[in-house]
Protein backbone atom coordinates (compact mmCIF):
# COMPACT_ATOMS: atom_id res chain seq x y z
CA UNK A 1 0.00 0.00 0.00
CA UNK A 2 1.28 3.55 -0.71
CA UNK A 3 2.18 5.28 2.20
CA UNK A 4 0.75 8.60 1.46
CA UNK A 5 -3.06 8.39 1.22
CA UNK A 6 -3.34 11.80 -1.53
CA UNK A 7 -0.45 10.62 -3.44
CA UNK A 8 -2.40 8.93 -6.63
CA UNK A 9 1.00 6.83 -7.74
CA UNK A 10 4.50 7.01 -6.67
CA UNK A 11 4.98 6.42 -10.52
CA UNK A 12 2.81 9.51 -11.53
CA UNK A 13 4.58 12.99 -12.41
CA UNK A 14 3.86 15.56 -9.90
CA UNK A 15 4.88 18.83 -11.37
CA UNK A 16 5.57 20.23 -15.08
CA UNK A 17 9.30 19.60 -15.21
CA UNK A 18 8.21 15.72 -14.88
CA UNK A 19 5.02 15.84 -16.74
CA UNK A 20 7.50 17.59 -19.77
CA UNK A 21 9.76 14.42 -18.64
CA UNK A 22 6.69 11.99 -18.79
CA UNK A 23 6.00 13.17 -22.41
CA UNK A 24 9.48 12.53 -23.25
CA UNK A 25 9.58 8.93 -22.22
CA UNK A 26 6.49 8.38 -23.92
CA UNK A 27 8.49 9.20 -27.45
CA UNK A 28 8.01 12.53 -27.81
CA UNK A 29 11.16 14.34 -29.66
CA UNK A 30 10.36 17.60 -27.80
CA UNK A 31 10.99 20.87 -29.75
CA UNK A 32 10.74 24.21 -28.41
CA UNK A 33 7.55 24.11 -27.33
CA UNK A 34 5.51 27.32 -28.50
CA UNK A 35 1.80 28.01 -27.37
CA UNK A 36 -0.55 29.94 -29.35
CA UNK A 37 -1.39 33.42 -27.37
CA UNK A 38 -4.95 32.73 -25.63
CA UNK A 39 -6.18 35.93 -26.78
CA UNK A 40 -6.00 35.28 -30.50
CA UNK A 41 -6.03 31.35 -31.21
CA UNK A 42 -7.84 32.22 -34.86
CA UNK A 43 -5.59 35.16 -35.56
CA UNK A 44 -2.28 32.89 -34.42
CA UNK A 45 -3.54 29.87 -36.44
CA UNK A 46 -4.38 31.58 -39.64
CA UNK A 47 -0.56 32.94 -39.87
CA UNK A 48 0.76 29.24 -38.66
CA UNK A 49 -1.12 27.71 -41.48
CA UNK A 50 -0.02 30.99 -44.30
CA UNK A 51 3.53 29.78 -43.11
CA UNK A 52 3.46 26.09 -44.45
CA UNK A 53 4.66 25.67 -48.34
CA UNK A 54 1.18 24.53 -49.07
CA UNK A 55 -1.43 26.32 -51.78
CA UNK A 56 -4.21 25.53 -49.48
CA UNK A 57 -6.86 26.85 -52.18
CA UNK A 58 -6.13 24.09 -54.50
CA UNK A 59 -9.28 22.45 -54.24
CA UNK A 60 -11.21 25.34 -53.75
CA UNK A 61 -15.13 24.44 -54.78
CA UNK A 62 -15.01 20.84 -53.59
CA UNK A 63 -16.80 18.89 -50.94
CA UNK A 64 -16.02 16.56 -48.73
CA UNK A 65 -17.80 14.14 -46.39
CA UNK A 66 -16.65 13.53 -42.83
CA UNK A 67 -17.96 10.66 -40.70
CA UNK A 68 -17.30 9.95 -37.11
CA UNK A 69 -18.48 8.79 -33.88
CA UNK A 70 -20.12 10.95 -31.79
CA UNK A 71 -16.84 11.70 -29.72
CA UNK A 72 -14.52 14.40 -28.17
CA UNK A 73 -12.98 14.70 -31.34
CA UNK A 74 -15.86 14.76 -33.32
CA UNK A 75 -16.91 17.95 -30.81
CA UNK A 76 -13.58 19.81 -30.72
CA UNK A 77 -13.40 19.36 -34.53
CA UNK A 78 -16.67 20.50 -35.53
CA UNK A 79 -16.34 24.50 -34.28
CA UNK A 80 -13.66 24.57 -36.52
CA UNK A 81 -14.75 23.51 -39.93
CA UNK A 82 -15.77 27.17 -40.55
CA UNK A 83 -12.25 28.21 -40.26
CA UNK A 84 -10.71 25.12 -42.61
CA UNK A 85 -13.36 25.77 -45.46
CA UNK A 86 -12.37 29.76 -45.10
CA UNK A 87 -8.62 28.35 -45.59
CA UNK A 88 -9.10 25.96 -48.12
CA UNK A 89 -12.27 26.73 -50.04
CA UNK A 90 -13.31 23.02 -49.25
CA UNK A 91 -16.66 22.59 -48.16
CA UNK A 92 -17.22 19.67 -45.01
CA UNK A 93 -20.40 17.91 -44.60
CA UNK A 94 -20.14 15.58 -41.57
CA UNK A 95 -22.09 12.43 -40.85
CA UNK A 96 -21.50 11.59 -36.81
CA UNK A 97 -23.35 9.20 -35.17
CA UNK A 98 -23.82 7.36 -32.26
CA UNK A 99 -20.25 4.98 -31.79
CA UNK A 100 -22.29 1.45 -31.78
CA UNK A 101 -24.58 2.79 -34.32
CA UNK A 102 -21.34 3.94 -36.34
CA UNK A 103 -19.27 1.28 -35.83
CA UNK A 104 -21.56 -1.25 -36.79
CA UNK A 105 -22.77 0.90 -40.38
CA UNK A 106 -19.43 1.83 -41.43
CA UNK A 107 -18.09 -1.39 -42.60
CA UNK A 108 -21.19 -2.30 -44.70
CA UNK A 109 -21.09 0.95 -46.29
CA UNK A 110 -16.97 0.39 -47.50
CA UNK A 111 -17.91 -2.75 -48.03
CA UNK A 112 -20.26 -1.81 -50.60
CA UNK A 113 -17.55 0.40 -52.56
CA UNK A 114 -19.20 3.60 -51.43
CA UNK A 115 -17.14 7.14 -52.48
CA UNK A 116 -18.46 8.90 -49.09
CA UNK A 117 -17.71 9.64 -46.49
CA UNK A 118 -14.39 10.92 -47.58
CA UNK A 119 -12.96 10.43 -44.63
CA UNK A 120 -13.86 8.63 -41.72
CA UNK A 121 -12.70 8.12 -37.79
CA UNK A 122 -11.81 4.13 -37.77
CA UNK A 123 -10.51 1.60 -35.50
CA UNK A 124 -10.81 -1.98 -37.72
CA UNK A 125 -7.31 -0.87 -39.60
CA UNK A 126 -6.39 -4.72 -41.02
CA UNK A 127 -10.33 -5.43 -41.97
CA UNK A 128 -10.33 -1.87 -43.91
CA UNK A 129 -6.52 -2.68 -45.33
CA UNK A 130 -7.56 -6.83 -46.36
CA UNK A 131 -10.86 -4.91 -47.44
CA UNK A 132 -9.08 -2.31 -50.08
CA UNK A 133 -11.00 0.29 -48.55
CA UNK A 134 -8.58 2.65 -47.05
CA UNK A 135 -6.44 4.91 -49.37
CA UNK A 136 -2.32 4.37 -49.24
CA UNK A 137 -0.92 7.37 -47.89
CA UNK A 138 2.60 7.42 -48.19
CA UNK A 139 2.08 8.75 -51.70
CA UNK A 140 0.27 11.76 -50.53
CA UNK A 141 2.92 12.50 -47.58
CA UNK A 142 5.88 12.52 -50.66
CA UNK A 143 3.42 15.06 -53.23
CA UNK A 144 5.28 18.68 -52.06
CA UNK A 145 2.24 20.05 -53.36
CA UNK A 146 0.34 18.53 -50.75
CA UNK A 147 2.73 18.18 -47.86
CA UNK A 148 4.92 20.51 -46.30
CA UNK A 149 6.56 17.99 -43.95
CA UNK A 150 8.85 20.26 -42.07
CA UNK A 151 5.96 22.30 -41.39
CA UNK A 152 3.80 19.57 -40.23
CA UNK A 153 7.06 18.03 -38.22
CA UNK A 154 6.15 14.60 -37.21
CA UNK A 155 8.82 14.70 -33.94
CA UNK A 156 6.06 16.86 -32.15
CA UNK A 157 3.99 13.42 -32.35
CA UNK A 158 3.93 11.08 -29.39
CA UNK A 159 5.68 7.95 -30.30
CA UNK A 160 2.92 5.79 -29.79
CA UNK A 161 0.81 8.26 -32.36
CA UNK A 162 4.26 8.01 -34.81
CA UNK A 163 3.80 3.95 -34.70
CA UNK A 164 0.36 3.22 -34.77
CA UNK A 165 -0.95 4.64 -38.46
CA UNK A 166 2.12 2.53 -40.16
CA UNK A 167 1.64 -1.04 -41.41
CA UNK A 168 3.91 -4.31 -41.58
CA UNK A 169 4.91 -3.01 -45.30
CA UNK A 170 5.74 0.44 -43.57
CA UNK A 171 3.01 2.09 -45.81
CA UNK A 172 0.61 4.39 -43.74
CA UNK A 173 -3.38 4.51 -44.12
CA UNK A 174 -4.57 6.55 -41.56
CA UNK A 175 -3.58 10.13 -39.40
CA UNK A 176 -4.30 9.09 -35.77
CA UNK A 177 -6.32 11.98 -34.03
CA UNK A 178 -6.73 11.02 -30.31
CA UNK A 179 -5.02 9.63 -27.88
CA UNK A 180 -6.33 7.56 -25.42
CA UNK A 181 -5.37 5.13 -21.79
CA UNK A 182 -7.63 3.02 -19.87
CA UNK A 183 -7.46 4.99 -16.65
CA UNK A 184 -8.46 4.96 -12.85
CA UNK A 185 -10.86 7.09 -11.89
CA UNK A 186 -11.75 7.54 -7.93
CA UNK A 187 -14.14 9.43 -6.02
CA UNK A 188 -12.38 10.79 -3.22
CA UNK A 189 -14.98 11.08 -0.78
CA UNK A 190 -16.06 7.34 -0.77
CA UNK A 191 -12.03 7.13 -0.68
CA UNK A 192 -11.12 8.76 2.22
CA UNK A 193 -14.60 8.19 3.85
CA UNK A 194 -12.71 4.82 4.66
CA UNK A 195 -9.36 5.69 5.27
CA UNK A 196 -7.96 4.13 2.37
CA UNK A 197 -4.84 4.71 0.20
CA UNK A 198 -5.46 5.10 -3.72
CA UNK A 199 -5.12 1.18 -4.83
CA UNK A 200 -2.07 0.56 -7.01
CA UNK A 201 -2.05 -3.06 -7.56
CA UNK A 202 -5.02 -5.84 -8.53
CA UNK A 203 -5.50 -7.18 -5.25
CA UNK A 204 -5.86 -3.64 -3.41
CA UNK A 205 -8.16 -2.47 -6.17
CA UNK A 206 -10.23 -5.10 -4.89
CA UNK A 207 -10.08 -4.79 -1.56
CA UNK A 208 -11.07 -0.97 -1.94
CA UNK A 209 -13.79 -1.58 -3.68
CA UNK A 210 -15.25 -4.07 -1.87
CA UNK A 211 -14.80 -1.29 1.26
CA UNK A 212 -16.56 1.51 -0.36
CA UNK A 213 -19.85 -0.12 -1.94
CA UNK A 214 -22.74 0.83 -0.65
CA UNK A 215 -26.32 0.16 -1.19
CA UNK A 216 -26.54 3.54 -2.92
CA UNK A 217 -22.94 3.60 -4.35
CA UNK A 218 -21.36 0.36 -6.43
CA UNK A 219 -17.68 -0.28 -5.75
CA UNK A 220 -16.34 -0.23 -9.45
CA UNK A 221 -17.59 -0.23 -12.71
CA UNK A 222 -15.99 -1.53 -15.89
CA UNK A 223 -17.73 -2.34 -19.47
CA UNK A 224 -18.82 -5.99 -19.10
CA UNK A 225 -21.37 -6.05 -22.23
CA UNK A 226 -21.06 -8.55 -24.67
CA UNK A 227 -19.35 -6.98 -27.44
CA UNK A 228 -16.36 -6.12 -28.56
CA UNK A 229 -16.45 -2.42 -28.45
CA UNK A 230 -16.92 -2.87 -24.55
CA UNK A 231 -13.08 -4.78 -24.47
CA UNK A 232 -10.49 -2.05 -24.05
CA UNK A 233 -10.57 -2.23 -20.00
CA UNK A 234 -10.64 -5.79 -20.26
CA UNK A 235 -7.67 -6.30 -22.70
CA UNK A 236 -5.75 -3.97 -19.87
CA UNK A 237 -6.19 -6.47 -17.52
CA UNK A 238 -5.38 -9.42 -20.07
CA UNK A 239 -1.84 -7.23 -21.17
CA UNK A 240 -0.80 -6.46 -17.49
CA UNK A 241 -1.23 -9.99 -16.61
CA UNK A 242 1.35 -10.91 -19.57
CA UNK A 243 -0.69 -12.09 -21.36
CA UNK A 244 -2.06 -10.90 -25.19
CA UNK A 245 -4.93 -10.89 -27.19
CA UNK A 246 -3.61 -11.79 -30.44
CA UNK A 247 -0.14 -13.51 -30.93
CA UNK A 248 1.31 -16.02 -34.14
CA UNK A 249 -2.01 -14.81 -35.53
CA UNK A 250 -4.11 -16.87 -33.01
CA UNK A 251 -6.44 -15.53 -30.37
CA UNK A 252 -4.48 -15.53 -27.15
CA UNK A 253 -6.73 -15.38 -24.55
CA UNK A 254 -6.79 -18.78 -23.04
CA UNK A 255 -3.39 -18.67 -21.71
CA UNK A 256 -2.82 -18.84 -18.06
CA UNK A 257 -1.64 -15.09 -17.93
CA UNK A 258 -5.44 -14.10 -19.33
CA UNK A 259 -7.59 -16.54 -17.93
CA UNK A 260 -6.61 -15.21 -14.49
CA UNK A 261 -7.19 -11.47 -15.32
CA UNK A 262 -10.79 -11.90 -16.57
CA UNK A 263 -10.97 -13.68 -13.36
CA UNK A 264 -9.89 -10.34 -11.34
CA UNK A 265 -11.75 -8.52 -14.07
CA UNK A 266 -15.37 -10.81 -13.37
CA UNK A 267 -14.22 -10.44 -9.59
CA UNK A 268 -14.40 -7.02 -9.30
CA UNK A 269 -17.36 -6.49 -11.17
CA UNK A 270 -19.83 -9.35 -9.37
CA UNK A 271 -18.50 -8.50 -5.71
CA UNK A 272 -18.15 -5.01 -6.23
CA UNK A 273 -19.75 -3.91 -9.47
CA UNK A 274 -23.48 -2.21 -10.10
CA UNK A 275 -26.52 -4.02 -11.14
CA UNK A 276 -27.15 -4.79 -14.47
CA UNK A 277 -23.19 -4.42 -14.59
CA UNK A 278 -23.65 -7.09 -17.64
CA UNK A 279 -25.23 -4.64 -19.71
CA UNK A 280 -22.60 -1.68 -18.97
CA UNK A 281 -20.31 -0.12 -22.19
CA UNK A 282 -18.62 3.05 -21.82
CA UNK A 283 -21.65 5.64 -21.64
CA UNK A 284 -23.20 3.73 -18.54
CA UNK A 285 -19.61 3.80 -16.87
CA UNK A 286 -19.06 7.19 -17.35
CA UNK A 287 -22.62 8.21 -16.25
CA UNK A 288 -22.52 6.34 -12.87
CA UNK A 289 -19.14 8.30 -11.98
CA UNK A 290 -20.47 11.49 -13.18
CA UNK A 291 -23.35 10.59 -10.90
CA UNK A 292 -21.57 9.28 -8.06
CA UNK A 293 -23.43 6.20 -8.19
CA UNK A 294 -19.75 4.56 -8.40
CA UNK A 295 -17.00 5.04 -6.08
CA UNK A 296 -14.55 4.23 -9.15
CA UNK A 297 -14.19 2.63 -12.35
CA UNK A 298 -11.30 2.32 -15.21
CA UNK A 299 -12.30 3.24 -18.61
CA UNK A 300 -10.83 6.13 -21.41
CA UNK A 301 -8.50 8.94 -20.52
CA UNK A 302 -10.82 11.24 -22.13
CA UNK A 303 -13.67 11.13 -19.78
CA UNK A 304 -11.13 13.64 -17.79
CA UNK A 305 -12.68 16.69 -19.85
CA UNK A 306 -16.59 15.65 -18.88
CA UNK A 307 -15.66 14.28 -15.32
CA UNK A 308 -14.28 17.62 -14.12
CA UNK A 309 -16.90 19.82 -16.28
CA UNK A 310 -19.54 20.97 -12.65
CA UNK A 311 -21.88 21.34 -15.13
CA UNK A 312 -21.95 17.69 -16.35
CA UNK A 313 -20.14 15.61 -12.95
CA UNK A 314 -21.79 16.08 -9.60
CA UNK A 315 -18.08 14.82 -7.92
CA UNK A 316 -16.04 17.42 -10.44
CA UNK A 317 -14.09 18.12 -7.19
CA UNK A 318 -13.66 15.64 -5.77
CA UNK A 319 -12.54 13.36 -8.82
CA UNK A 320 -9.13 11.89 -8.67
CA UNK A 321 -7.20 10.22 -11.57
CA UNK A 322 -4.46 7.70 -11.77
CA UNK A 323 -2.52 5.25 -13.13
CA UNK A 324 -3.48 1.49 -14.07
CA UNK A 325 -3.24 -0.86 -11.46
CA UNK A 326 -0.99 -3.45 -11.63
CA UNK A 327 0.57 -6.97 -10.48
CA UNK A 328 3.59 -7.02 -7.50
CA UNK A 329 6.36 -6.41 -9.19
CA UNK A 330 5.58 -5.47 -12.51
CA UNK A 331 4.65 -2.88 -14.51
CA UNK A 332 1.43 -1.89 -15.72
CA UNK A 333 0.35 -2.53 -19.24
CA UNK A 334 -2.80 -0.29 -19.38
CA UNK A 335 -4.77 -0.64 -23.12
CA UNK A 336 -4.29 2.44 -24.77
CA UNK A 337 -5.16 3.40 -28.54
CA UNK A 338 -5.30 6.30 -31.07
CA UNK A 339 -8.51 6.73 -32.53
CA UNK A 340 -7.32 7.01 -36.40
CA UNK A 341 -9.24 8.82 -39.36
CA UNK A 342 -8.41 7.58 -42.59
CA UNK A 343 -9.41 8.42 -46.28
CA UNK A 344 -11.75 6.40 -48.38
CA UNK A 345 -10.13 4.91 -51.64
CA UNK A 346 -12.85 5.44 -53.45
CA UNK A 347 -13.67 8.90 -52.98
CA UNK A 348 -13.45 11.28 -55.93
CA UNK A 349 -11.45 13.73 -53.30
CA UNK A 350 -8.80 12.32 -52.25
CA UNK A 351 -5.94 15.10 -52.23
CA UNK A 352 -9.04 17.73 -50.70
CA UNK A 353 -9.22 14.77 -48.06
CA UNK A 354 -5.58 14.41 -47.11
CA UNK A 355 -5.40 18.44 -46.99
CA UNK A 356 -7.65 17.97 -44.46
CA UNK A 357 -6.54 15.56 -42.80
CA UNK A 358 -3.17 17.48 -42.61
CA UNK A 359 -5.05 20.63 -41.13
CA UNK A 360 -6.74 18.90 -38.87
CA UNK A 361 -3.61 17.09 -37.22
CA UNK A 362 -1.57 19.84 -37.24
CA UNK A 363 0.29 22.05 -34.24
CA UNK A 364 -2.06 25.23 -34.99
CA UNK A 365 -4.97 22.66 -34.95
CA UNK A 366 -4.41 21.00 -32.24
CA UNK A 367 -3.62 23.49 -29.98
CA UNK A 368 -7.26 25.05 -30.74
CA UNK A 369 -8.97 21.15 -29.79
CA UNK A 370 -6.67 20.67 -27.06
CA UNK A 371 -7.78 23.95 -25.28
CA UNK A 372 -11.18 22.53 -25.49
CA UNK A 373 -9.90 19.51 -23.52
CA UNK A 374 -9.23 17.00 -26.61
CA UNK A 375 -6.12 14.31 -25.94
CA UNK A 376 -4.50 14.94 -29.52
CA UNK A 377 -1.50 13.34 -30.29
CA UNK A 378 0.46 16.03 -30.34
CA UNK A 379 3.43 17.11 -27.93
CA UNK A 380 3.15 20.87 -28.58
CA UNK A 381 -0.80 20.61 -27.03
CA UNK A 382 -0.05 18.29 -24.01
CA UNK A 383 2.29 20.86 -22.94
CA UNK A 384 0.10 23.73 -23.28
CA UNK A 385 -1.61 25.25 -20.09
CA UNK A 386 -4.71 25.72 -21.80
CA UNK A 387 -4.98 21.70 -22.67
CA UNK A 388 -4.16 21.39 -18.90
CA UNK A 389 -6.52 23.81 -17.59
CA UNK A 390 -9.71 21.97 -19.67
CA UNK A 391 -8.59 18.69 -19.31
CA UNK A 392 -7.24 19.11 -15.75
CA UNK A 393 -3.88 18.62 -14.66
CA UNK A 394 -3.76 15.24 -12.82
CA UNK A 395 -5.79 13.67 -15.09
CA UNK A 396 -2.92 14.73 -17.75
CA UNK A 397 -0.55 13.57 -15.98
CA UNK A 398 -2.17 10.04 -15.03
CA UNK A 399 -3.05 9.53 -19.26
CA UNK A 400 0.19 10.36 -20.30
CA UNK A 401 1.72 8.10 -17.55
CA UNK A 402 -0.53 5.64 -18.58
CA UNK A 403 0.34 5.80 -22.78
CA UNK A 404 3.92 5.24 -21.86
CA UNK A 405 3.32 2.24 -20.42
CA UNK A 406 1.05 0.79 -22.94
CA UNK A 407 2.81 -1.40 -24.95
CA UNK A 408 1.68 -0.41 -29.14
CA UNK A 409 2.62 -3.73 -30.10
CA UNK A 410 0.14 -5.82 -28.10
CA UNK A 411 -2.93 -3.09 -28.84
CA UNK A 412 -1.44 -3.08 -32.47
CA UNK A 413 -1.59 -7.39 -32.53
CA UNK A 414 -5.33 -6.88 -32.04
CA UNK A 415 -6.72 -3.72 -33.76
CA UNK A 416 -4.89 -4.78 -36.75
CA UNK A 417 -6.09 -8.11 -37.35
CA UNK A 418 -8.07 -8.16 -40.75
CA UNK A 419 -11.20 -10.32 -37.70
CA UNK A 420 -10.01 -7.69 -35.31
CA UNK A 421 -14.17 -7.15 -34.40
CA UNK A 422 -14.86 -11.15 -34.38
CA UNK A 423 -11.75 -11.24 -31.86
CA UNK A 424 -13.06 -9.15 -29.65
CA UNK A 425 -16.68 -9.61 -29.96
CA UNK A 426 -15.42 -13.20 -28.82
CA UNK A 427 -13.76 -12.37 -26.38
CA UNK A 428 -15.67 -10.23 -24.81
CA UNK A 429 -19.14 -12.37 -25.00
CA UNK A 430 -16.88 -14.64 -22.62
CA UNK A 431 -15.95 -12.14 -20.37
CA UNK A 432 -19.61 -11.43 -20.27
CA UNK A 433 -20.01 -14.57 -19.12
CA UNK A 434 -17.51 -15.11 -16.30
CA UNK A 435 -18.53 -11.62 -14.75
CA UNK A 436 -22.35 -12.97 -14.94
CA UNK A 437 -20.85 -16.19 -13.21
CA UNK A 438 -22.06 -18.33 -16.07
CA UNK A 439 -19.19 -19.58 -17.06
CA UNK A 440 -15.73 -20.16 -15.40
CA UNK A 441 -12.98 -18.16 -16.61
CA UNK A 442 -10.97 -21.27 -17.82
CA UNK A 443 -13.92 -22.12 -19.40
CA UNK A 444 -15.04 -19.37 -20.94
CA UNK A 445 -11.76 -18.13 -22.03
CA UNK A 446 -10.85 -21.03 -23.63
CA UNK A 447 -14.38 -21.77 -25.73
CA UNK A 448 -13.97 -17.82 -26.65
CA UNK A 449 -10.29 -18.31 -27.93
CA UNK A 450 -11.60 -21.47 -29.90
CA UNK A 451 -14.63 -19.22 -31.51
CA UNK A 452 -12.15 -16.82 -32.50
CA UNK A 453 -9.33 -18.90 -33.97
CA UNK A 454 -12.55 -20.91 -36.06
CA UNK A 455 -13.41 -16.99 -37.44
CA UNK A 456 -9.36 -16.76 -37.94
CA UNK A 457 -9.39 -19.73 -40.42
CA UNK A 458 -12.64 -18.78 -42.34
Amino acid sequence: MASDKNSLSSRAPTNRRSFVKGLAAAGAVLPALTMLPRTSFAEDAAAAYASAAIDWKQFAGQTITVAGAVHPWSNAISPLLPHFTKLTGIKVVTDFQLETTYLSALPIRLARGSSTPDVFMFLAYGQGISGGWLEPLNAHYSDKSLTDLGWYDESDLLKTARAFPVWSDGERYAFPITSEAMTLFINRNARTAKDLPVPQTFDELLVTAKAVKTNEMSGIAMRAQAGGNSSGPAMGFVFSYGGDMVKDNKAAFASPEAIAAVDMYAQLLSQAGPVGVISYEWYQVLDDFLQGRTAMAIDSSNFATDISNPAKSRVAKQAEFAVFPHLPGRTPVPYMSHWQACINSKSQNKQAAFLFLQWATSKPTSLQTSAAGLATTRVSAWSSDAFKSAFGAQAAEAAVTNLQDGDVARAKAILFHPQSRLIQDAFMIGVNEVVSGAKSAKDAMTAAAETANAAIRG
